[in-house]
C-alpha cells in the first residue's frame, strides 16, 4: 500500500529527517512538501498516523480513515480449533505478546499449523492479553466470543446471599474458578446459576450416576426453559444436547466426541480432576469457561494446586462455621465413641502388631506394596499380617453391639441415621444385626434407587453405606451419622459429616465416630478429628 503525504508548512531540519527515515521525499510545490510511504505493515501505518497527528500531514487521494481501517485489518487475531487445542493466527508477529504464556508452557508455536497452539484452559487469559494490546479477536470456533444464547433460561429458585457472592466472584474471574462450599450449602444451585448466566452450550461432569440423576432433577425443577435441551451421556445413553450431563468415566472415554461442543464446563466434586486419568477431561475439552465445585478441594497429595491451571483456582469459599452462624447449615456435634476390644482379640492384635513392626521395618503401606511387588518376602508377610489385623478389628462384636445401642437410642429420638463403613463384609453384618438396608458399589442401580427413595420417604430410618456414600448422595433430612470404619482422609470425614447438615427447624446433627480402644482405629480417629478441627474452624 503506497501512501502519498503532503505537509503544507515549513519543516524544521529535525522534522524533515524524521520523515525521511521511512518515507521518500518527492519534492516541494506551492508551499507543500510531498512524501511517498510504503505502508505495507503495522509499523509503517502507525507512523503515517503519527505524521498526520503531529505535523498536520494530509493524504493525497485518501483520508486518515483509510489507514485506520487498513490497520484494523492487520491487527487481528483469528482463533481456530484443532483437536484439543486452540490455534492463533495473525498477519502480525504475535510472539512478543505471548511470551509469558510460552514460558508457562500453555502456548507454543507450530509450523505445521502455521500458528500458536493454546491449551483450552488458558485461552481466556490469552485473549485478555491480546485485547489489552489493542488487537482485534475473531473467534472462528463459535465457543468463546458469542452473543448467541442456547435459549431464554431462567433460574426459578432464589440464590442465598453467599451463593450470589460466589457466583459474582466466579464472574469477576472471567467465568473460571473453583467454588468451595460445605456439603449442604447448595453448590448445585450455584452451578445452575452459572448455567443460566452464560446460557451457552454446557457440559456438566459428575462423579457418580446418582449425582447425574440429582443434577438432572434439579435442572428440570429449577431452570425454566431447559426441558428439551438436556442430554444424558453415560453408559448406554449417549445423547448430546446443549445441556449435557455426563460422568467422569464417560467424559474420559469419549473426549473426542465431546471436546468441541461446549463453551462452559461445570465439574462437580472437582477434587477428583487432578487424578492422572481425569485431568485429561480438563485438558481435552475446549470449553473456555470453567466452574469447579467441591466441599473439599484440597487433596492430601497436594495435587489440588493443579486446579489453578485446569479450572482457575479457588475463587470463593466458606467454612461450616460461617454458614452455621448464618443459619444456612445445621449445627452439629461430633461424638467420639471408644469401645474396648475383647480380651482374646486384644491379645492376638498386640502379637500381630509386634510382628508387623518387625517385618515392615518402619515402612508405610505404599512402600510395602512396592517392595512386595519386587518380590521381597518380609514385605509380603507384613501385608498378610495387616490383612489379619483388619479381620480382627472387623470381628469385634462389642463394637457392633455399641453401634446397635446408639441406633436404638437415636431411633427413640425419631432420628434418621446413616451408617458409614469402608468394608462390604462389615456393612452386611451390620445390616443383619440392625435389620437395615445396605447399599454398596455392587448394589445394582434399580435396587439402589429404590432403597434411597424409601429412605427419603421415611420407609427406612436406618441406611448402611460403604464408600459409595461419600460422593453425591442427596438425603436432605438425615440428622445422625455413625462412622464404623474410615480412612485417615479428612476429605472423606468432611463429606460424611456433610451428608447430615441440610438445615431444618430445630435440627442439630450428630456424627458418631466409633473406634476400638488402643488400636490403629483409635489413632486414625484422633488424627482425622484433629485435621477436621483445623479445616472446620471449630472445636471438635
Amino acid at each position: 500500500m503506497l501512501v502519498k503525504l503532503r505537509v503544507c508548512r515549513w519543516l524544521e531540519r529535525e522534522e524533515f529527517n524524521k520523515i525521511t527515515e521511512f518515507a521518500t521525499y518527492i519534492g516541494r510545490e506551492n508551499g507543500c512538501s510531498t512524501f511517498l510511504v510504503k505502508a505495507d505493515n503495522i509499523s509503517a501505518m502507525e507512523r503515517v498516523l503519527d505524521l498526520i497527528d503531529e505535523l498536520g500531514a494530509e493524504i493525497i487521494g485518501g483520508s486518515k480513515n483509510d489507514i485506520v481501517n487498513r490497520l484494523r485489518e492487520f491487527k487481528i487475531v483469528e482463533i481456530h480449533k484443532h483437536n484439543n487445542m486452540y490455534i492463533l493466527r495473525s498477519p502480525i508477529y504475535l510472539s512478543d505478546y505471548l511470551q509469558v504464556f510460552r514460558e508457562k508452557r500453555v502456548v507454543r508455536y507450530s509450523r505445521l499449523h502455521r500458528g500458536f497452539l493454546v491449551k483450552p484452559y488458558a485461552i481466556i487469559d490469552v485473549i485478555a492479553r491480546l485485547k489489552n494490546e489493542g488487537l482485534r479477536i475473531i473467534d472462528k470456533t463459535g465457543l468463546i466470543i458469542t452473543n448467541e444464547k442456547i435459549s431464554d433460561l431462567e433460574l426459578s429458585v432464589p440464590l442465598r446471599p453467599y451463593q450470589e457472592e460466589a457466583l459474582n466472584e466466579w464472574i469477576k474471574h472471567q467465568y473460571r474458578g473453583v467454588i468451595a462450599l460445605p456439603t449442604g450449602a447448595g453448590k448445585t444451585i450455584i452451578g445452575l446459576g452459572a448455567l443460566v448466566k452464560l446460557s451457552v452450550p454446557t457440559l456438566i461432569v459428575v462423579y457418580t450416576k446418582e449425582q447425574l440423576s440429582e443434577w438432572l432433577d434439579k435442572i428440570r425443577r429449577f431452570v425454566k426453559g431447559s426441558t428439551r435441551l438436556i442430554g444424558e451421556f453415560y453408559s448406554e445413553k449417549k445423547i448430546i444436547k446443549p445441556i449435557t450431563i455426563t460422568t467422569y468415566q464417560s467424559a474420559f472415554r469419549n473426549i473426542n466426541l465431546l471436546r468441541d461442543k461446549f463453551s462452559l464446563i461445570i465439574i462437580d466434586e472437582v477434587h477428583h480432576l487432578p487424578a492422572d486419568k481425569f485431568r485429561a477431561i480438563a485438558e481435552g475439552i475446549l470449553a473456555p469457561y470453567r466452574l469447579g465445585l467441591s466441599a473439599t478441594p484440597y487433596r492430601e497429595d497436594g495435587r489440588h494446586e493443579e486446579l489453578f491451571s485446569l479450572v482457575g483456582g479457588i475463587v470463593y469459599s466458606k467454612t461450616l462455621a460461617d454458614l452455621i452462624s448464618a443459619g444456612f447449615i445445621a449445627p452439629f456435634n461430633i461424638i467420639p465413641v471408644i469401645v474396648p476390644l475383647e480380651e482374646k482379640l486384644r491379645t492376638k492384635y498386640k502379637e500381630l502388631r509386634r510382628r508387623f513392626f518387625v517385618l515392615s521395618k518402619g515402612r508405610e503401606i505404599r512402600e510395602l506394596i512396592q517392595a512386595a511387588a519386587l518380590g521381597e518376602q518380609s514385605a509380603k508377610q507384613a501385608l498378610q499380617i495387616m490383612n489379619e489385623i483388619r479381620k480382627i478389628l472387623l470381628s469385634s462384636e462389642k463394637k457392633l453391639d455399641t453401634i446397635k445401642e446408639i441406633v436404638e437410642k437415636e431411633l427413640k429420638n425419631n432420628s434418621k441415621i446413616i451408617i458409614f463403613t469402608q468394608y462390604i463384609s462389615q456393612a452386611k453384618k451390620l445390616g443383619k444385626k440392625l435389620g437395615a438396608p445396605v447399599v454398596t458399589s455392587k448394589t445394582n442401580k434399580n435396587t439402589r434407587n429404590l432403597v434411597f427413595n424409601l429412605f427419603k420417604n421415611n420407609r427406612y430410618r436406618v441406611l448402611i453405606l460403604t464408600t459409595l456414600g461419600d460422593e453425591g448422595i442427596d438425603i436432605p433430612d438425615a440428622n445422625v451419622g455413625i462412622i464404623v470404619s474410615g480412612t485417615s482422609s479428612t476429605r472423606q470425614f468432611i463429606q460424611r459429616l456433610g451428608r447430615l447438615l441440610r438445615p431444618a427447624e430445630g435440627k442439630t446433627a450428630r456424627l458418631y465416630y466409633v473406634a476400638l480402644k488402643d488400636t490403629q482405629e483409635e489413632r486414625t480417629m484422633k488424627k482425622v478429628l484433629n485435621k477436621a478441627q483445623e479445616y472446620l474452624g471449630l472445636i471438635v
